[in-house]
């Protein structure tokens, strides 16, 4: 199901028949991930206001033990150079994270415009991708359709900004989590063997 270019030179040509031999052999747990990313992607549409505050709470909890994390390694290794302003950050993270968690409300704010970053990021990152594998994967246009969401996304969400903050986290990311999974269903369906 995979079109392999004439004029690819053989290092790339192989890596990618290695590719697609493993998107073939392992197709069927890319499609039940296409299909829990799509089922959480609905929850959060149905549900935007309890995915925002769910997603600012993750944040806050991620940050906080990656503050943790980082300053026992710092502790362990204190005579590395730098290890201060390496202790500053990871304080700082774990204060963050507090935050989040003490005051979601103000943190949906910061957050929404982390996602719309995030969101004009990974739309270009994907429509690049989709671009480069056009002539090698059938499925290609999904992937592009994803990246172009994603700014369309952010484009909204930066026209209805602040207002939108309250549910913008949950509503955009549950959007993006259903345009995921379909891109991850349709790339699976496409990878599996024909027998």
């Amino acid at each position: 199901r995979v079109k392999m270019s004439e004029n690819v030179p053989p290092k790339l040509e192989e890596l990618q028949r290695m590719m697609a031999t493993e998107l073939a052999k392992h197709w069927k747990l890319f499609l039940f991930q296409g299909v829990i990313i799509s089922l959480l992607g609905v929850g959060a549409i149905v549900v935007p206001q309890i995915a925002t505050l769910a997603i600012d709470i993750f944040i806050g909890w991620i940050l906080i033990m990656a503050g943790i994390i980082r300053g026992i390694t710092l502790f362990r290794s204190r005579s590395l150079p730098g290890t201060i302003l390496s202790v500053l950050g990871a304080l700082l993270a774990i204060v963050l994270g507090v935050l989040l968690i003490a005051k979601p409300a103000e943190g949906v704010l910061t957050l929404t415009m982390v996602l719309v970053a995030l969101f004009i990021f990974q739309g270009v990152f994907s429509i690049l991708i989709a671009l480069q594998f056009r002539k090698h994967v059938r499925s290609w246009g999904w992937t592009m359709v994803s990246g172009i969401i994603d700014l369309f996304l952010a484009y909204l969400i930066m026209r209805g900004w602040p207002d939108t903050a309250s549910w913008a986290i949950g509503l955009l990311v549950g959007i993006n989590m259903l345009f995921v999974g379909v891109a991850l269903i349709s790339n699976a369906i496409a990878a599996k063997p024909d027998s």
